[in-house]
């Protein structure tokens, strides 16, 4: 069955600091190498800047550029990409995640968790939605970073089987980032895949990849080469999900709880 397949590709790249256009460039030579049955195309956190401190210098709308060049390759390509970038809405600037399909449609997700250590809570305002996404008979559940430090905001209560985070995760905590990814997948029983920028930015900060996809039992699917620009493909199966998640059940045994 056509939706019972994910084919994703995570493009762990180095980014052009605030340089936008660069950027869109090197992407999009990435993507029109991929194979010709990918579904999906994750790319890093903020793919067009870096992680910048200085909204102003790169925020667009969901009218700019950046997502008419975004809807444009989707439908050239017939894929879906997802990643994020800065927007700014009235006064407030996002670290906003789009996920935009092949016909144009796109869903959004706003960055729950600021990264205070960075001063990212001063400058750009939090979210507070939970997404699911459908696609292609999968359900996905977008994140950004520093929410994989945060379990709970990840909760599965059965009501997704792929998450997703993108990131620029730096070198210095990379050993977390690893653990982090892995837990998610196993507590979580979802395919988790994290991608992670490389290169050094602006204020020297140093980004090794360890871009990662992770099966329901916590396997590790890929093989990228830390510190290296890279791409890896990776078919995601409903067989996988079922059979696991019926097998051994511990979702149902999950405690229940709200979260304000």
């Amino acid at each position: 069955m056509a939706d019972s397949t994910l084919n994703i590709a995570i493009i762990q790249s180095n980014l052009v600091w605030e340089n936008p256009v660069q950027n869109w460039i090197n992407f999009s030579a990435k993507i029109k190498k991929l194979s010709k049955n990918i579904d999906l195309v994750v790319l890093p956190e903020m793919f067009t800047s870096g992680f910048t401190m200085s909204p102003e210098s790169v925020a667009e709308t969901m009218e700019g550029q950046t997502i008419q060049w975004l809807k444009s390759l989707a439908n050239e390509q017939k894929i879906a990409i997802v990643g994020s970038l800065v927007i700014q809405e009235a006064d407030s600037y996002y670290n906003r995640l789009v996920f935009v399909h092949p016909n144009g449609v796109i869903n959004t997700y706003d960055k729950r968790h600021a990264f205070t250590l960075a001063g990212e809570d001063k400058v750009y305002t939090s979210g507070n939605s939970k997404v699911i996404i459908d696609y292609k008979g999968f359900k996905i559940r977008p994140l950004i970073c520093y929410d994989l430090r945060f379990p709970v905001w990840s909760r599965n209560k059965q009501d997704y089987n792929v998450l997703i985070y993108v990131a620029n995760w730096p070198k210095k905590r990379i050993k977390a980032w690893d653990t982090l990814l892995q837990a998610r997948a196993i507590e979580n029983m979802s395919y988790c895949v994290g991608v992670n920028r490389v290169g050094l930015d602006a204020n020297n900060f140093d980004y090794p990849g360890h871009s990662a996809v992770y099966n329901t039992l916590g396997e590790k699917l890929t093989n990228l080469k830390p510190d290296k620009e890279g791409v890896k493909e990776v078919m995601l199966t409903k067989y996988h999900i079922e059979t696991t998640r019926n097998k051994l059940r511990f979702l149902d045994d999950a405690d229940a709880f709200s979260l304000e």
